[in-house]
Formats: C-alpha cells, structure tokens, sequence
C-alpha cells in the first residue's frame, strides 16, 4: 500500500516504486507549452512578466516533486486527470527522481537570477534552452535526457524505463531505403529555400478584404 508521502507507488508485479510514464509526460507537455510561450513573448513583444510566473509556479511544482511526493505536484495531478482514461505505463521512480532534481537545480537557477535579482543572461537563457529540451523530449519522444544521466552518476542500472529501452537488446533498424528518403527529403527542402524563397517571401493580400482600410 503506498504511504501518502513517499516517492513513488508501490504497485503489485514491480519490484521497485514506480511513476506512471504517460501523466508525467501529460505534465511535461503542460510545462513546456507554458515555458514555449512565455519565452516568446519575450522575443515579440519584450514581456518578461509570464515568464517570471511560469517560472515561480516551475520551481514550486519541482520543490514539491522533488521533497514532498509526486502524487501532490500540481501538473502531475492535471496529467493525471488528462490521461486517466490510458493505460498506465510504470517506469522506475528512482532515475524519475535524480531527474526531476536537475530539473529543480535548472529552475532555481532561472528562479533566482529572473525573479529575485531581476535580471536575464546568458545563465539564465541557457537554463531556459535546457529545460525546453528535456521538457520536448519527454513529452513528444518519451525520452528522458536527465534519467540517461543516472546510470553515470550512481553505477547502477536504471529499472523500468520508459519504452522498455532498459531491457531491450536489440533496436528497430532504419533500411538504406528510409535513410535515402530522408536524404531527399533534406534535399528537397534545401532545394525549396533556394529556389522559392522569393515566392514564399511574398507577403499574403486578405482575400475577402475584411480588414482592408476603407477610404
């Protein structure tokens, strides 16, 4: 039975505490469309006041991931409830945890330098890139960048990965065929730049003429 506190369920057939992979990525697509958009008022319209709020509610989310438990992180419970209808898919807690921790250690750092001495960097806007990173790994790719990280630092082998990538020994194999269909693809887009940049550089006219100035 798992304990209210505690990092982690504790769910029949596994060996260790486990998280389900689907509402923590629900929770990562969550904070990266909030993260995304904040960062792009500041380059359009040089707004840094989102941005301060996504990252106070950022930091708090992790503080309580990280030190209180999982089930009470407010994205985690709206991840939750977007993928309640799924089946839930378990990946170790451990590796999830020393994750979520350089996650803590990113937004502090953005946290402290943003909000308390109210002032952007290059500090800061690289722990922005690599939160944006993770956050769109995790959530479209199912790929945990920090969690590859925890076999280096601790020695030991992470349990129930995601996708099962821990115990799979052998890997889908991309054929000559697909690779050279990507080759023109790259080409072909390379091709297109070049060739219609001036077509595609051409400002659209309104069709209808509904916002066109009357005279």
């Amino acid at each position: 039975m798992s304990k209210p506190i505690q990092f982690g369920e504790d769910v029949p057939g596994y060996q260790i505490r486990v998280l389900n992979e689907r509402e923590i990525r629900a929770a990562a697509g969550i904070l990266f469309l909030a993260t995304f958009t904040s960062i792009m008022l500041i380059f359009f319209q040089g707004n840094f006041r989102p941005v301060k709020y996504v990252v106070t509610l950022f930091f708090l989310d992790f503080i309580i991931r990280v030190f209180i438990s999982p089930r009470f992180a407010p994205t985690l419970i709206l991840g939750r409830w977007i993928v309640s209808r799924q089946v839930p898919e378990y990946v170790g807690a451990r590796q999830k945890r020393f994750a979520w921790a350089v996650g803590l250690a990113l937004s502090a750092t953005i946290f402290v330098f943003l909000v308390v001495v109210n002032a952007y960097s290059p500090i800061t806007g690289l722990a922005c890139m690599a939160c944006l990173v993770f956050l769109y790994f995790e959530s479209v790719f199912g790929i945990c960048i920090a969690c590859k990280m925890y076999t280096l630092f601790f020695r030991k082998k992470a349990q129930y990965c995601p996708g099962e990538v821990c115990d799979v020994k052998t890997r889908q194999k991309i054929t000559a065929a697909q690779w050279l269909v990507m080759a023109a693809f790259i080409l072909g887009i390379v091709a297109l730049v070049y060739f219609f940049n001036g077509y595609y550089n051409r400002q659209p006219y309104d069709l209808f003429g509904i916002n066109t100035p009357t005279k």
